[in-house]
């Protein structure tokens, strides 16, 4: 990439959203994690993993049981959506060597989290998007910390899947060089102008969460780095990396204008049996967003039998 592009890219994007939260958040590597307060004892445990350009908040309706232990990663150089908590760093974080803003960097903050937070034995980790392919990258560099995980894949990014083709059309003619100009262009157009192609029917908590996209990370840089990285680790890893997982559901949105539907149900078919694949009515690529409707219950978390 040329230095030029490089010096447009890493200006600073402000921060332009972020909501009350009641809880710790800890600074891993260039992301963070966030435990919430919860009012009763904890009986499940949930970690949350966000997709592209989203934030963590996209989790926080959906799992509002005071009896859920709710943690939420904040991938590299993205913003930490979170009002009147200073960040700490935990004694338990480790240096991650991966390149920053990519799965295989935000899969070890996910690995760490897990090694760290939880305090039940019932853990779901939930990925939407691109977190799909973070969940899936932790679990092939620690399949050991899976072994009782259950985990649901939300309209993921998977190995051998594809962008849809209205995505890679739009990004084709994009140069590094075009990237800040096309944002601001973005960001400036009414967000009904593309939202009903990509985003589906709107609803006041999708309009709240989606209209901020392009500023949920620090700088240009990382949407490129997030894109490229993403495009290159679905065509590169293959489906024996599902071989690891042990319980869980992917969730198929009936309409996906993000990732294409049929190459991701390819995918999501070389999984074990004991994977799980709800094809969901979800009008959209945010199937959370649409409807809660489609999470599993807990009562499909795997029981553990204590040795």
């Amino acid at each position: 990439m040329k230095a030029s592009h490089v010096r447009k890219l890493i200006k600073p994007i402000d921060s332009a959203y972020s909501e009350m939260f009641s809880g710790r958040v800890y600074r891993v590597g260039r992301g963070a994690v966030s435990v919430r307060n919860h009012s009763g004892e904890a009986r499940q445990t949930v970690i949350g993993v966000h997709g592209f350009l989203e934030n963590h908040c996209y989790f926080t309706q959906a799992y509002e049981s005071p009896t859920t232990q709710l943690i939420l990663l904040t991938c590299s150089n993205y913003h930490i959506p979170v009002n009147g908590v200073t960040p700490e760093t935990p004694e338990w974080e480790v240096a991650i060597k991966h390149v920053e803003a990519t799965i295989e960097y935000d899969a070890c903050i996910l690995n760490q989290a897990l090694q760290n937070l939880p305090t039940t034995e019932n853990i779901r980790i939930h990925g939407h998007s691109r977190g799909g392919a973070v969940i899936l990258e932790a679990v092939s560099q620690h399949p050991e910390l899976f072994e009782n995980v259950e985990i649901v894949l939300e309209a993921p990014v998977l190995p051998q899947a594809k962008l849809h083709a209205l995505v890679t059309t739009l990004l084709e003619p994009v140069s590094h060089g075009m990237w800040p100009w096309l944002i601001r262009l973005i960001n400036s157009a009414p967000s009904s102008a593309y939202g009903q192609t990509f985003f589906g029917k709107m609803n006041p908590r999708k309009k709240q969460l989606l209209s901020k996209m392009f500023s949920a990370t620090q700088d240009h840089l990382t949407i490129v780095r997030n894109i490229e990285n993403l495009m290159a680790w679905m065509s590169q890893t293959e489906t024996s990396v599902f071989d690891h997982v042990r319980h869980g559901t992917f969730l198929i949105p009936q309409v996906d204008r993000i990732l294409d539907r049929t190459a991701m149900l390819a995918s999501a078919r070389q999984s074990p049996t004991t994977m799980r694949i709800i094809e969901t009515e979800a009008p959209s690529h945010f199937i959370t967003l649409d409807s809660q409707e489609w999470i599993p219950g807990f009562e499909t978390l795997p029981v553990i039998v204590q040795g």
